[in-house]
């Protein structure tokens, strides 16, 4: 049986505009409008760009509700609830379904990490307490641990585990994937590996590219799909040299940095994240300017 879709295209990342220590509803709702608008074709709240790390569990739960009913059924809204603890997950993972999202994405355990075996059995455990979509989050580069390809096939077993956000930057690894679980719906975690993930079957890409640029992200895909392979590609390269420069420092420094030279008033950082580099900042500016967005 088909496992359910949640979306196809281009689902934005979305920042967490704060104002001190205190989420900025009211912009957050502009940029939800401003998404839909444009053509974004999901919004992921919560997820690592949108600082989720920092948020105590109130905030992030009334983070996730309002983006459900500002959406209010208008885009799919996809709620990052993952945990490296796997009972806080499938905590965060009720309440977020109890709101009304399209699905849930869910990280690797980070920190502790654990074995592929806890994989399995981490993975499964959120899956099986609710009902909506489960899109798996492979990301080493910051949790420390990869899922491997044999414990994606036990994991595709479980009827709610419909996808993977894979971010291992392993073009080889989504091939593997494409190849021997067909039934794993597969989004590209990497904005400079669209084309790529989408030539093997991808469905879209969870992108942190399209909260600078989100027509263009969403025309992207959606020129994959209506077979303009050439324009997808020229579109992916035209834009390669902002999303590398989106990812000169740590995610999501420059992008909430560029949305703020943009004029969206997305306010601070929370630390441990600092301010960008002044040599970092001059790269990230000029990148900006040569695509006309300041």
């Amino acid at each position: 049986m088909a496992k359910t879709l949640p979306f196809t295209g281009s689902a934005v990342a979305i920042v967490t505009p704060f104002d001190g220590y205190k989420i900025n509803f009211e912009v957050l709702g502009d940029m939800i409008e401003w998404h839909i608008e444009n053509g974004t074709d999901a919004i992921v709240i919560c997820g690592t760009t949108g600082e989720a790390s920092t948020m105590p569990d109130a905030e992030h739960l009334e983070a996730i509700r309002f983006t459900v009913e500002k959406a209010a059924g208008r885009i799919p809204v996809i709620a990052g609830t993952g945990s490296n603890e796997t009972a806080h997950a499938i905590a965060l993972s009720k309440k977020a379904e109890e709101y009304g999202v399209d699905g849930i994405l869910q990280v690797t355990p980070y920190y502790n990490k654990t074995t592929q075996k806890g994989l399995v059995e981490h993975f499964t455990a959120i899956a099986n307490s609710v009902k909506v979509p489960v899109i798996l989050y492979n990301v080493p580069s910051r949790t420390g641990v990869s899922i491997g390809l044999d414990t994606l096939k036990k994991l595709a077993e479980v009827e709610n585990i419909v996808g993977i956000k894979e971010a291992s930057g392993d073009i080889g690894f989504v091939a593997k994937i494409a190849a021997e679980i067909p039934e794993l719906y597969i989004y590209s975690g990497n904005d400079d590996m669209i084309v790529p993930t989408l030539s093997l079957g991808g469905k879209g890409v969870i992108s942190v590219f399209a909260n600078v640029m989100p027509k263009e992200a969403h025309e992207l895909c959606q020129a994959y799909f209506d077979g303009d392979v050439k324009k997808a590609m020229d579109m992916q390269l035209t834009y390669l040299d902002l999303m590398n420069k989106l990812f000169i420092e740590v995610n999501p420094i420059p992008v909430k940095t560029a949305m703020r030279l943009m004029g969206w008033k997305v306010g601070n950082l929370r630390l441990p994240l600092a301010e960008m580099e002044e040599n970092n900042l001059a790269a990230l500016t000029a990148a900006l300017q040569k695509y006309n967005l300041i």
